[in-house]
């Protein structure tokens, strides 16, 4: 069917030979659930499928494009539990994209093993590898393959129609046959390879994007690199060395040689062009490193989880290292880690006095010493709450010294006393333990001081006062990061250290944030501040960390485990500067001499508000929502601005009746941004339903400083964050200073 160029390379490929001809494999759950399934990668060389021995016809798939990585040997706690039963070599996980769940997976024998680990590896560097076009055939492939119910390689009439529905499109039925037999060249009644092709392309036709083509097009059929350097400058906005970049454009996306001999671009290049990421809303340039990262580690908000080894809600839910895993590879750079004392004198780590499962903290640390930088160099803050005994903390300073070495930060960076914070630039490669401390950097780390401390346990756990001592073994462990209890902005002031972290949770922050916004601001400009969800959200739902950050507040911590707005914010925040998972504050947030009062903003030097401006135009291939076969998406947009109280906003667009395959509004919606240093901007589609709550179909958020103007894609997001291709938006955007 559908050949990508990757088909041709891989002939010889003995590991994908053999995952053609499948494997009998165990699928594993738990040490009491091993079951055996027939696994076989498809000829599209995307799809797994498998079955068990039992269920006849029935089987499961999954596409290739879901699965994130390869972990070899008995990388995952369910592997491990069988480690007594099965070697590694034969034992290998598949992690999936977003917030599903692994797949665990033990072969007959070691080689077997290998094909499916070097197999799946190949084809997901194939993905990943994949241009513009070869992601279209794919998809065409992938539809042409749904729609070809009895798999005889060809479409008839019926299915097509079948298709449409599949694809979110209302068409009538005349209007469908008169594109069929345009398609249908070889009038056989079917269509078949590139007759397909034909009629998607029909389909697809985007009428939207040629009316712009056609206003810089002399000839209506190409834009001269002139034509190309006109459409940049005056639409795009583009200033720097426009030539260049119209000659790198024609040569990246243009598909027609003869027209790039031309120095020319057709309308597929054009359209290419606007599809890539070059023509996203996102600016390439600030998606690597591109900040300062060399000022104090409080200048910098922080990617921060809590609770990072739950799965689940707050009271039953499962604790795993996996929370641990899937936290640092998505760039959080502080996790936290609540110990108790277990059996055999090892800690563990659970929310305490709940029934939520317990892990061992030796586990955990090994797993943040292995993934700590896999995504990012820039230092792990490790946020222990710790509940152990005097016994049990010396037993976690062995781990933590024992398994990180020399990973873990132990002492100040250059034997000084310092005045300030290290930067992330200092920092990298290293782990910071945030704990409870005796004494301060200025004081001897050799002096053993035995401290009674008071610590605040959350509602679920029957509040009450408890009296702790601190191993001295522990408390060295401590260097950059004390915890300390938050008396007020005037002590704090007078009396707190640069190196002390006080903690919030949410509602305590927002009081600060009420009644003293420009102190708090301030305070965060010397120091370290966490903040955390209420012990009340027992469902692991989060807050919307904005708020937070307006108060110049680094440590913002979320249930990365739930999906919504909250983690859709924050992951919008951290996409930029390399997904490293800090981010510079704006300069009046980080300037001891300067005030700056989230709930007045317009009372700052320097104060230059904007008019955002968006027209969304189009929607294309939005995916379906409701498992109804004959349901069809009716589609609104909805654009929120997330800042400082002023700046929180929402706008919708009509809604489109049936129609989520190429919705069209042409509708323009205007904002006035007061601190556009802050503003986040989230664009949500949804499925209208007039009674009762629409249903989510994608979103995608970013920082309006990282935003691209004029005419641009948004590529959709799924509710878990993972990409959803080939959904988008098409927009017009104008960001525009107010006078």
């Amino acid at each position: 069917m559908f050949a990508f160029k990757f088909l041709r390379t891989i002939q010889g490929d003995d590991n994908l030979q053999a995952m053609l001809v499948g494997a009998m494999m165990r699928k594993i759950k738990s040490r009491n659930w091993k079951k055996q399934r027939y696994f076989k990668l498809e000829d599209d060389f995307m799809t797994i499928w498998y079955q068990s021995k039992k269920a006849g016809n029935v089987r499961s798939t999954f596409s290739v494009n879901d699965v994130e990585a390869v972990r070899e040997g008995h990388q995952s706690e369910v592997l491990l539990s069988i480690a007594d039963e099965f070697p590694p070599d034969r034992c290998f996980t598949l992690v999936f994209r977003g917030r599903r769940g692994n797949l665990d997976l033990v072969a007959e024998s070691a080689e077997e093993a290998q094909s499916w680990i070097w197999g799946m590896r190949k084809l997901i560097e194939n993905v990943e590898n994949m241009g513009e076009r070869e992601k279209l055939d794919q998809w065409i492939g992938e539809w042409f393959k749904k729609a070809d119910k009895n798999n005889d390689g060809r479409m008839n009439f019926k299915e097509v129609q079948d298709l449409l529905k599949m694809m979110n499109v209302d068409m009538n039925e005349h209007h469908a046959h008169h594109l069929f037999t345009m398609a249908d060249k070889s009038q056989s009644g079917t269509l078949e390879n590139d007759e397909f092709v034909l009629f998607y392309k029909m389909l697809t036709q985007r009428e939207d994007v040629l009316k712009v083509f056609q206003e810089y097009s002399v000839d209506g059929q190409k834009l001269s690199q002139s034509n190309l350097e006109d459409f940049l400058r005056e639409e795009q906005l583009e200033g720097d060395d426009i030539q260049l970049h119209a000659k790198q454009l024609i040569e990246c996306y243009e598909p027609s040689d003869k027209a790039k001999r031309m120095n020319a671009m057709t309308f597929d290049g054009f359209l290419m062009y606007l599809g890539s990421a070059e023509g996203s809303i996102f600016n390439p340039q600030q998606r690597g490193i591109f900040q300062d990262m060399t000022q104090p580690l409080c200048h910098y908000f922080i990617s921060s989880s809590h609770n990072t080894y739950l799965m689940e809600d707050q009271l039953r839910g499962q604790s795993s290292v996996e929370g641990y895993i899937r936290a640092l590879n998505r760039g959080c750079r502080c996790v936290e880690v609540d110990c108790w004392d277990g059996a055999n004198g090892e800690p563990i780590v659970y929310h305490g006095h709940t029934f939520t499962s317990k892990i061992l903290f030796k586990d955990v640390v090994s797993a943040v010493g292995n993934y700590a930088f896999k995504v990012s160099q820039y230092p792990v803050i490790l946020s222990i709450e710790n509940h152990c005994s005097v016994e049990q903390q010396r037993v976690m300073a062995h781990h933590l010294n024992h398994i990180l070495g020399d990973r873990l930060l132990k002492t100040i960076l250059d034997g000084k006393a310092p005045i300030r914070l290290p930067s992330p630039e200092d920092l990298k490669g290293k782990i910071l333990v945030k704990a409870k401390k005796d004494g301060g950097l200025e004081q001897s780390l050799n002096y053993i001081y035995l401290h009674s401390v008071s610590y605040f346990i959350c509602p679920l756990c029957f509040s009450q006062k408890s009296k702790q001592r601190l191993s001295k073994e522990l408390s060295d462990c401590v260097v950059y990061c004390k915890s300390v209890h938050f008396t007020s902005f005037k002590h704090s002031r007078i009396h707190s250290k640069f190196y002390e972290v006080a903690s919030f949770t949410e509602s305590k922050a927002r009081k600060h944030l009420r009644d003293a916004g420009a102190e708090f601001v301030h305070h965060n400009s010397r120091q370290l501040s966490r903040v955390y969800p209420s012990g009340f959200r027992t469902d692991s739902s989060n807050f919307n960390p904005q708020e937070m950050w307006n108060a110049g507040c680094q440590i913002v911590a979320l249930n990365f485990q739930t999906a919504g707005e909250g983690m859709d914010v924050n992951d919008g925040l951290f996409s930029q500067n390399g997904c490293c998972g800090y981010v510079l504050k704006p300069s009046f947030m980080r300037e001891a001499d300067v005030r700056f009062d989230p709930e007045m903003p317009q009372k700052r030097d320097h104060y230059h508000p904007v008019v955002l401006t968006v027209q969304v135009i189009s929607g294309q291939q939005l995916p379906k929502v409701n498992i109804k076969e004959d349901s069809i998406v009716d589609p609104l947009v909805r654009v929120e601005v997330h800042g400082v109280p002023m700046d929180q906003a929402k706008q919708e667009t009509r809604y489109i009746e049936n129609n989520g395959f190429n919705p069209m509004w042409y509708d323009t919606l205007h904002f006035t941004i007061h601190t556009p240093e802050l503003a986040m901007v989230r664009f949500v589609v949804e499925d209208y339903d007039k009674t009762s709550k629409n249903d989510f179909v994608g979103q995608y958020t970013l920082p309006l400083s990282c935003m691209q103007q004029g005419y641009r894609h948004i590529h959709l997001l799924s509710k878990d964050g993972t990409s959803i291709p080939p959904s988008s938006l098409f927009v017009y955007l104008r960001i525009k200073h107010l006078e």
